[in-house]
């Protein structure tokens, strides 16, 4: 998922609702918030794909991918927006396990370093 994407299609969907301030009037935000996102002070979020989709009616395909229809006149959206949450839970946690893995292995390797030197010594 590209972040580049996302801005660029948030930055219609701006435009779309008039500016930032009434969009973040629009779906509950704080205009700062959405500031940060378009000039990549802060990252695309969950949260705020969930509110665009959940309150405002735009495609989760359209918004994170860009292929598709814009807007949603399903009733099954919401279970996209819970497929998508879902997904996202899991790529964190493998992120968090991927981490622990990293820390793991840099030990096993301090802890080899450290025993060569004992040998040499």
């Amino acid at each position: 998922m590209s972040d580049d994407a996302i801005v660029k299609r948030l930055k219609v969907i701006v435009k779309e609702h008039g500016g930032q301030l009434a969009l973040a009037n629009a779906i509950g935000v704080d205009q700062g918030f959405i500031s940060k996102v378009i000039n990549k002070k802060q990252e695309v979020s969950y949260y705020l794909i969930r509110k665009l989709c959940f309150q405002l009616k735009y495609s989760p395909e359209w918004l994170i991918i860009g292929t598709g229809e814009k807007k949603l006149n399903k009733p099954d959206s919401a279970k996209l927006i819970t497929e998508i949450q879902m997904l996202r839970t899991e790529v964190d946690i493998l992120h968090a396990r991927m981490r622990i893995y990293e820390i793991q292995l840099n030990e096993l390797k301090d802890g080899k370093h450290d025993d060569r030197h004992k040998v040499a010594g």
